[in-house]
Parts: structure tokens; C-alpha cells; sequence
């Protein structure tokens, strides 16, 4: 049978980077060894796994165009499959009921030692825990980190269900992975820890444990693991500021997956063809905003005008902005780029005093607006040609640099010092707009000297 990955998130909130990237590498996975993707939802957590954070999964998942090819199946709804498998294993003496605390695991250790796993004695009722050996040990065996070896002889016999029977996690876990046929569990290393105990749940229903690999952590530039302070944390706050998803899509395909470092820009299904879970680092991988911005900045222009124009309406929920988008595509990194740089050619200027303080207040600042707009008055026609023409003569005849004459009109037109190209901007404004706007940023220059 082909290769079987499961995507096993706890919706107990918003899709986390750390968690987009560990679908991603799976789905990579069932793409590129024609496999398959199951989705799970680890919803045993009864009060944080609500239908709005499922869906909250489900959407970002569908964003990223990650396509999953089984369920979801829901953990919670397989309790009579868990039961089952449960009283098969206290039946076979595989497992027993304790109730012992952990004050009774604190003093079994200061008698037999610290090195020695906690043994307890069958009762008729309690948590129920799983009959550890004492010989031998239980290997992990990763793909990514290699061998670790835990000695029998030093665990402690874990609990895998309540003393009502329900199952814990690992134990559920465990069962889920078997029943959907899982082949290979690909999920982050905080679960290294978990996995020991899976194994030994395997060895006691005498059947095959998956191949286990566990991607390093993500962390922020500083070197500490991602979180909040790093910025966006979440896959809907990177859509909410701006990202595209196939831009987040091959940045997190590119953290630790061993990818040379001359390549860069590839879509999904050219990911899947080269991503080799053997090759993925063992070291942390760095998530650094910079960098995604950057590569969004490529996808965005590679978009085309029509394209980026339709995700930036969406984005805004603004009509008629093909214009203004032609003339910005060149200065945007992400969509929410868009509005701060170009709003203004829809909505009037911003209102920036220390911008038109520095620029159009000071010195021969109204001057130079007057000469400016004489000179944009007799443009004919009025293009973009014709425009810039007019500007730079002024700046000849003043004998200025251009950034001299260029910045007052910048903002009188736009309220602020950051625009698109200024030619550009005074064209799509067209003549009446752009002189409206120059006499009102003149006429200011009496109300603000007090």
C-alpha cells in the first residue's frame, strides 16, 4: 500500500505557523509519492475545541491550498473504537488499573531509585496504565534525528486512560494512527517525547508502529522559538497583513527542507517533485518576516495587473483600483502595502502636518508649489509625458535638485512624503484634481503659521 500521512492539528485556536508548515511538509509528502493526506482533528480538549476553531483550521488549510484527501476525521468521535482497544489490553494483561498518585510515583522512585520507571500493582479500579517491560528498550528511530534509545527499565508504566476509561492522549493517538493505516507520522519535535510511549502502545497490540519523523521548531531571527513577539504568529494574521498564499506556501517549504540555497521560487507541485523528508535539517529553522515579505514582493508583481488588481479590491474592499495598482506594483511587498502608498489617489490626501511642514512650509516651499503647478496648468495633453516634462523644467530653471521641486508637490497631492512614482500619480490624477489639490495645499500655508 502507498505512503499514508495524517495532518493531526488540536483546534484550540487560530492555524500557527509552526503548524501550517508541519501540513505543508505532509501534504509535500502524499503529493510527491502519489500518497495520501488524512485530516485529523485532535479534539479531545472538550471546552477549546470549538466549531469556530475547527473552522478556523479548515479555512486556513484551504487558503494554503492544502487539499486533504481523508476526513476530517474527528478524535472525538472515535471514543467506542478507543474503549475497545482498551479493555482488549487490560483483558490480555497488557494494561491495569492504578491508582497510584504521583505522590506514590515520587516515593516507588526514592525506594527503587531515580533511574527506575515506576511499576505498579494491579487494583480493582483507578487511572488505567500500560505494563512497561523491564528488558530491552523502546528506539525511536527518526528520519530526520536518527536513533534514540529509551531503556524500558526507566520509564514509568504511562497512563493511557482515566480511571472512568477514557483514553488519553497518546493512547488515542496511537489507535488513530493504526486504524487510518498511518505509514509515516511527520509532526513537530515538541511531540518527540510522546512518541516512546506510542511506540510502546504498538508493541502492546502486537502491531507495526509508523516511521516517525519530527521537524525542528521554527524560531524567530533573535534565535528563540517563534511566538507573538515575533509579529504574526498565525496563518490568518499573515492573510490578514497582506501575504498571498503561494508566497507563505514555498517560504515554509524552504524552512529546514535542505532545498540548495540558489533555489527559491517554486510552486506546490515543484516542491512536492523535490522535497525529501531525509534532507530536512535537524537544527531550528528561522521564520523571519523580511525574508517572506520579500519573496510575497516577487509573487505580487508576478501576479500581473489584472490579477493583483482583483486581490487587491478583495483585499480592500475598494472597486476601480487598476489604475492606482499599475502605477504601485513596483513599491508593494504585500496587499496591505497597497492602501498607505495609494489611497490617496482615491480618497484625497492624508493628513500629515509635519510632512507638509518639512516640505511645502519651510523655505521657498509655496514658491516652488506655485512655479510647479503654472508649469502643470499648461501641459498639453496632460500625460505622463508631458507632466514630467513640465516638472523637471522647473527644477532646471531653479537650478535645484529634483527631490526639491518633486517633494512639495508629492505632498500636496497625496498629504504625505511616500507615493508612487510622482509623474505617474499627477497623470492618473488628471489636470483639474492635481491643480485643485496644489491651490488647497497653497491656500494651508496662511491657516498654519499659528
Amino acid at each position: 500500500m502507498g505512503m499514508r500521512v495524517r495532518f493531526a492539528p488540536s483546534p484550540t485556536g487560530a492555524l500557527h505557523i509552526g503548524g501550517a508548515r508541519t501540513a505543508l511538509y505532509n501534504w509535500l509528502l502524499a503529493c510527491g509519492h502519489g500518497g495520501t493526506l488524512v485530516l485529523r482533528i485532535e479534539d479531545t480538549d472538550r471546552e477549546r475545541s470549538t466549531a469556530e476553531n475547527v473552522e478556523q483550521i479548515l479555512d486556513a488549510l484551504r487558503w494554503l491550498n492544502l487539499d486533504w484527501d481523508e476526513g476530517p476525521i474527528f478524535q472525538s468521535e472515535r471514543a467506542e473504537r478507543h474503549g475497545e482497544l482498551l479493555r482488549g489490553l487490560l483483558e490480555s494483561g497488557h494494561a491495569y488499573h492504578s491508582s497510584a498518585t504521583a505522590e506514590d510515583v515520587k516515593a516507588y522512585k526514592q525506594e527503587h531509585g531515580h533511574d527506575r520507571g515506576f511499576r505498579g500493582e494491579p487494583e480493582v479500579q483507578g487511572a488505567v496504565r500500560l505494563h512497561v517491560p523491564d528488558t530491552g528498550e523502546t528506539v525511536v528511530d527518526d528520519v530526520i534525528r536518527g536513533e534514540t534509545r529509551f531503556p524500558n527499565v526507566s520509564m514509568d508504566d504511562p497512563v493511557i486512560a482515566r480511571a472512568d476509561d477514557s483514553p488519553l492522549y497518546n493512547f488515542a493517538v496511537a489507535i488513530d494512527d493504526l486504524d487510518a493505516g498511518i505509514t509515516h507520522v511527520v509532526r513537530g519535535e515538541d511531540h518527540l517525547s510522546n512518541t516512546p510511549k506510542q511506540l510502546l502502545v504498538f508493541e502492546a497490540l502486537g502491531r507495526a508502529a509508523p516511521i516517525y519523523a519530527h521537524l525542528p521548531l521554527l524560531h524567530g531571527p533573535d534565535g528563540k522559538k517563534l511566538s507573538k513577539r515575533h509579529g504574526a504568529a498565525s496563518v490568518q494574521e499573515l492573510r490578514a497583513a497582506g501575504y498571498l498564499p503561494q508566497a507563505l506556501d514555498n517560504y515554509l517549504a524552504l524552512l529546514g527542507a535542505g532545498f540548495a540555497a540558489d533555489e527559491e521560487y517554486f510552486t506546490l507541485d515543484e516542491l512536492a517533485q523535490r522535497f525529501r523528508l531525509e534532507r530536512v535539517s535537524k537544527n531550528p529553522a528561522v521564520f523571519d518576516e523580511r525574508k517572506l515579505r520579500h519573496m510575497n514582493g516577487r509573487y505580487l508583481r508576478e501576479l500581473g495587473i489584472d490579477e493583483l488588481t482583483r486581490a487587491l479590491e478583495d483585499f480592500t474592499g475598494r472597486n476601480g483600483l487598476r489604475e492606482a495598482v499599475g502605477i504601485s506594483a513596483e513599491k508593494i511587498q504585500t496587499l496591505a502595502d497597497f492602501w498607505p502608498l495609494a489611497g490617496f489617489l482615491l480618497d484625497g490626501p492624508v493628513d500629515d502636518p509635519a510632512a507638509y511642514q518639512r516640505t511645502i512650509g519651510t523655505g521657498d516651499g509655496i514658491e516652488i508649489l506655485r512655479e510647479a503647478r503654472d508649469a502643470l496648468s499648461e501641459a498639453e495633453p496632460f500625460t505622463q509625458e508631458t507632466v514630467e516634462a513640465a516638472l523637471r523644467q522647473v527644477v532646471e530653471r531653479r537650478g535645484l535638485s529634483p527631490g526639491k521641486i518633486f517633494q512639495p508637490v508629492r505632498v500636496a497631492i497625496s498629504g504625505t512624503t511616500a507615493s508612487p512614482g510622482i509623474f505617474e500619480s499627477v497623470a492618473l490624477l488628471g489636470r483639474d484634481e492635481t491643480l485643485g489639490r496644489i491651490d488647497r495645499a497653497i491656500g494651508r500655508s496662511g491657516r498654519d503659521h499659528h
